[in-house]
């Protein structure tokens, strides 16, 4: 089985309150030194089988129309070793 990862990120004009209140913590925390931090999702999956250019653009169809909000959200296909 090959793994494929899907990354799903806010797109960087669309404001990430979570992303705002980690940075906020950091220097509460000692961690000094980070001017940004944004959250987002990360899906991995074990794909029966090879994973060909009709695999892929299936999961991508998955991606664009389930694993992420394409108003707001960008996202990315990896194959994973």
């Amino acid at each position: 089985m090959a793994r494929v990862v899907v990354d799903v990120m806010l797109k960087p004009e669309i404001l990430d309150p979570q992303g705002q209140a980690v940075q906020r913590a950091l220097p509460r925390l000692g961690f000094d030194g980070i001017a940004d931090v944004r959250q987002g999702k990360r899906f991995e999956l074990e794909v029966e089988g090879p994973v060909d250019e009709a695999a892929l653009a299936r999961i991508h169809e998955m991606a664009e129309t389930f694993l992420a909000n394409t108003v707001i959200e960008d996202f990315v296909v990896k194959v994973e070793s």
